[in-house]
């Protein structure tokens, strides 16, 4: 190419050069809020910060008084069965209300919105309303006992042993209809051939959903679980708004244990340290996930 061409041709790096002074801002924000946010948590877990931060570096100390501590146990022992449980019936549920849904049935919009309307509503309202219902004295146990069946007992809030499961209920009633309309999209997306070759082939219902359906919902799915575990890892407003943590530490989750010890007991290092952690939990999830929509999978197509 000759030199008067060459000059001619812009520099690659003065290309969309708009575009990229526009990206600045975006750019800075990453880099200085939630990058160095990230790095800063992480470097102040290891120091022996009280009411403010300073580097004062204790090593491992935080996170070995983290794991010995019981309620930071309890927490992880909470956020377990309710993130496995939530997971498992939100997207059963969802799914199988969407596949109604898909049915062409009469009032779709106005069922799609009533089941949709409770996530409209933030967590502290749906926490008080269910902490409500839940009551043995106010809620379905009064309401059962009244009816005629006196031995009724119904009180998950007030029992240790299944608190957890009371509060799953709530989280249940106000996040499944979100993933019934993710599904619900999902199955619009499916081409209609699909549906008339299987029936044509003499395939059931069941086994087309399973063997042929949902893994072409491979996407949906994988989006899906990636909204659901992130707001298993952050839950906090639910378990605040039903229980604070009681009976005792029975409903203590990773996300309150971090705010009481920053902002109650004052003590930063740790509550740095249980951050942490969560940060952990959360990279383990979106890694996996990124990976598999932007990497490897697309590669091996």
């Amino acid at each position: 190419m000759t030199g008067p061409a060459r000059a001619g041709r812009p520099n690659q790096y003065f290309r969309n050069l708009p575009a990229k002074i526009a990206s600045v801002p975006m750019i800075l924000t990453a880099v200085v809020i939630f990058l160095g946010g990230t790095i800063w948590t992480v470097v102040y877990s290891f120091t022996n910060s009280k009411l403010l931060p300073r580097l004062s570096f204790v090593g491992l100390d935080q996170y070995e008084r983290l794991w010995s501590a019981p309620r930071w146990l309890m927490s992880i022992q909470n956020l377990a069965i309710y993130g496995v449980f939530s997971l498992v019936f939100s997207l059963v549920i969802g799914f199988v209300l969407a596949v109604m849904m898909d049915q062409k049935i009469r009032f779709e919009n106005t069922f799609r919105t009533i089941f949709l309307y409770p996530f409209a509503l933030s967590f502290i309202v749906t926490g008080l309303v269910w902490q409500w219902i839940l009551n043995p004295e106010f809620g379905i146990q009064s309401v059962v006992r009244a009816l005629g069946w006196t031995s009724f007992t119904f009180d998950p809030l007030y029992t240790p042993s299944i608190v957890i499961y009371g509060i799953l209920i709530a989280a249940l009633w106000q996040g499944t209809g979100l993933v019934m309309c993710l599904m619900l999209a999902g199955l619009r997306g499916i081409d209609e051939d699909i549906w008339k070759a299987a029936r044509v082939d003499g395939i059931p219902v069941w086994k087309t959903y399973v063997f042929v359906i949902i893994p072409m919902m491979r996407g949906v799915f994988v989006t899906t679980l990636v909204i659901i575990a992130s707001g298993i890892v952050r839950v906090y407003d639910l378990i605040v708004a039903q229980t604070s943590g009681g009976p005792g530490i029975s409903s203590e989750v990773p996300a309150k244990y971090v705010y009481d010890y920053m902002f109650h007991a004052q003590n930063l290092g740790q509550g740095f340290a249980a951050s942490t952690m969560m940060l952990i939990t959360v990279a383990i999830i979106i890694v996996p996930w990124a990976y598999l929509e932007f990497g490897g999978g697309r590669k091996r197509a």
